[in-house]
């Protein structure tokens, strides 16, 4: 299952079709989700206490993970998650990314936890280079 808490997804079938929201739950043994104003469902409460009055409650329910897809934060469209290896402290971890924004030459993080180190990596390699370049201009100048 490629989706995660705190995803946006949208949902493609259903009563709730077209419907964009965060994740609130997942369960991998069922393949389910829980999305936020979707799937909304009436609960009784009983009262507990004799100051308490018994309601009826709306709570969202579960959906197939099937019935989702991610949403990119960039492009903001529904995408099928694409696994790669990304490096990171020079250490390989799988991180999901988008597709469409990978055929554009971009690398969207999709995972919150490796998209500060991502963004980190990307932005530290070409000022390396610069150093480097610059330094070797100094050298041949002085020489």
């Amino acid at each position: 299952m490629n989706i995660k808490k705190n995803d946006t997804v949208k949902v493609i079938t259903g009563k709730y079709k077209n419907v964009e929201g965060r994740v609130t739950a997942t369960d991998p043994k069922n393949n389910t989700v829980t999305v936020e104003n979707v799937n909304k469902q009436k609960r009784h409460e009983k009262a507990r206490r004799a100051q308490e009055q018994s309601k009826i409650v709306e709570v969202e329910g579960p959906i197939d993970a099937s019935n989702v897809m991610v949403v990119c934060p960039t492009c903001h469209k529904a995408i099928r998650v694409k696994k790669t290896e990304l490096e990171v402290d020079g250490k390989k971890k799988n991180v999901r990314i988008c597709p469409n924004c990978f055929k554009n030459g971009e690398t969207v993080v999709l995972d919150k936890a490796f998209k500060k180190e991502a963004e980190a990596q990307t932005a530290a390699a070409p000022k390396r280079q610069r150093k480097r370049a610059k330094a070797e201009k100094t050298e041949t100048t002085e020489e």
